[in-house]
Order: structure tokens, then C-alpha cells, then sequence
């Protein structure tokens, strides 16, 4: 499952992807979270529709009955400030009726704010008030990417 997960994602193929997770999923990373169902599902849309240069790795694909892990790597153009982005991610996965329910991504924020930002993400990257800013403004962009498309509203 975690193969296919990454490799639709290499290929842009957000369905795919949807069709990995149980409709239960609960996705979690620093940016985003706490997502459930559809809004999981959506945001994984919402990224692969937003990219231009996306480029995805993965490695280290670990599993057992119902646990998992990964290593991921996502190289692309911040659409905000045209900033390259090289991020490394430890993903971690649960799995319930063959499918993921638990998806949580770890990377370092700070780290991210940097390539994605520039000199303010350099200089208050590292803060509550930055950290907070960015998953406002993602969390932000994720409803209204939902608002657009009804077939995620329930």
C-alpha cells in the first residue's frame, strides 16, 4: 500500500492516492495537523493540482501487518515565493481493512521555512508565531480549495 501510495504520487495521480487511504484516514504533518477523511484526501489533491515541477522519492519502505514506514523526499518550486524546496520526510503509516488510516509525515518546520521563505523563514522560521502563520495559511488554502470542490464538503 505504501508503494502505491508514493508511486501515484510521483505521478501526479491524486485518485490514486485517495484510493490508498481508509475513509477513516487521519493525516498529520507540521503544516497540517489534524485532517480526517476528505479533508486528507483534498489536501493530497490540492498539492499534486498546485504543482508544476513536483518531483517525489521514496525509500526504506518498511511493513507489517498493520504498521508501516517509509523515507520521502519532495523537491519543488514554492508557488508563494518561488522558492526551491528540497524536503526530506519520515512518513509512518497504520493500516486498517488493507488500507492506510493513520498517515503521519515528520519533517523539520524550521527547516522547510527556510528554502520555502527565504530571509523571514531564516529569521522567524523557528517561532510559535511563524509555525502558527504557515498552517493558517495552509489550512486557508485547503478550505478554500474544498469550497471549490464540492465532492470533498460533507
Amino acid at each position: 500500500m505504501i508503494k502505491n501510495f508514493y508511486q501515484a504520487f510521483q505521478n501526479k495521480d491524486w485518485e490514486a492516492m485517495q484510493k490508498c487511504y481508509h475513509h477513516e484516514v487521519h493525516f498529520s504533518d507540521p503544516v497540517f495537523p489534524h485532517l480526517h477523511g476528505q479533508q486528507a484526501k483534498a489536501m493530497w489533491h490540492m498539492l499534486v493540482a498546485a504543482s508544476t515541477d513536483l518531483k517525489i522519492t521514496f525509500s526504506n519502505v518498511t511493513a507489517h501487518d498493520d504498521r508501516g514506514s517509509c523515507h520521502w523526499e519532495a523537491e519543488y518550486t514554492f508557488s508563494k515565493t518561488g522558492r526551491l524546496v528540497h524536503n526530506a520526510i519520515k512518513a509512518e503509516f497504520e493500516f486498517k481493512d488493507g488500507r492506510i488510516i493513520r498517515h503521519t509525515d515528520s519533517f523539520d518546520l524550521w527547516k522547510w521555512s527556510k528554502m520555502a521563505l527565504g530571509i523571514s523563514g531564516i529569521l522567524l522560521g523557528w517561532s510559535p508565531f511563524m509555525k502558527q502563520k504557515i498552517r493558517t495559511m495552509a489550512g486557508q488554502n485547503l478550505h478554500n480549495f474544498i469550497a471549490k470542490n464540492t465532492s470533498y464538503q460533507s
